[in-house]
């Protein structure tokens, strides 16, 4: 049974600002604006990295999504939104997230896609969803380049990787790293890990940015649980990515005034991982 990171969700007040500093920054094209998600007051934008996706979600209008309103409310602007993970076979899940505790705040169905959207109170960190692809080819449904339902039909098409070529890590953030990981482990059945020799890290007894980090393995990247460091409390506050052209990225990011560092840019409220 395969569990793999296949997509990032960000947040916005404004969806069109957030999406053109994405296209620009990363090279990176829209392969779909889904109608499918206004049932919930948002509207958005989905560009493939890789065989993973970064997306955008803003209301629609004020008052329209509660939900994604005060997620913006409580996190002082725009930023990290949801992990959403892809699995050969949805159904194995659904008894093991009952035994955990875990509700669904939204099950989701279009044509051979099934997602499960978990509730955040009972995951903390960020909304997590769980889908699969049915008729998928490969063994087990694993094709990776195969049709994902959120993308469109054609996302292949409008994939790029001139400077970015994946995703490999999401980055949730909050006061308590180890309580949230080991939460997030037994949810996605994996194990978790201290991170105190990584690359953001001073040193395992350190309480400095890098100290008390821990981490789980998915199949393709990796879930990081880190402090807080910018002080706007827990949530995805950064994702990971395979870079080429990371000179050119901060050209492009600077030239925008977006926050540039030695190894990340911030789009979105979100940090962007591209390293040194």
């Amino acid at each position: 049974m395969f569990h793999r990171l296949r997509q990032i969700c960000l947040v916005a007040q404004d969806l069109d600002p957030v999406v053109a500093e994405l296209c620009d920054v990363f090279d990176v094209a829209v392969c779909h604006r889904d109608p499918e998600v206004g049932m919930f007051g948002l509207h958005n934008a989905l560009m493939p990295v890789g065989h993973g996706f970064i997306e955008v979600v803003a209301p629609l209008a004020p008052g329209k999504a509660a939900a994604a309103e005060r997620h913006l409310e409580r996190r002082g602007g725009d930023g990290g939104y949801m992990v959403i993970t892809d699995t050969d076979d949805l159904t194995r899940w659904e008894p093991h997230l009952a035994a955990t505790g875990v509700r669904i705040a939204a099950p989701l169905e279009m044509g051979a896609y099934r997602g499960l959207q978990l509730h955040p109170r009972d995951t903390g960190g960020a909304l997590l969803e769980i889908n699969t692809t049915r008729g998928n080819t490969g063994p087990d449904g694993t094709a990776i380049d195969d049709p994902y339902g959120p993308a469109g039909p054609d996302w292949r098409a409008h994939l790029r990787t001139g400077t970015v070529t994946g995703i490999t890590g999401a980055r949730l953030q909050t006061a308590d790293p180890e309580r949230l990981g080991r939460r997030w482990a037994e949810i996605l059945r994996r194990d978790l890990r201290s991170d105190s020799d990584g690359p953001d890290s001073d040193g395992p007894d350190s309480d400095g940015p890098g100290g008390g980090s821990f981490v789980l393995d998915l199949d393709n990247a990796r879930i990081r649980f880190e402090p807080d460091r910018d002080g706007r409390g827990e949530g995805l506050g950064g994702v990971d990515l395979a870079v080429v052209d990371a000179d050119g990225l901060r050209r492009r990011a600077a030239a925008r005034g977006l926050p540039v560092a030695g190894d990340h840019v911030v789009i979105g409220g979100l940090r962007f991982h591209i390293g040194g």
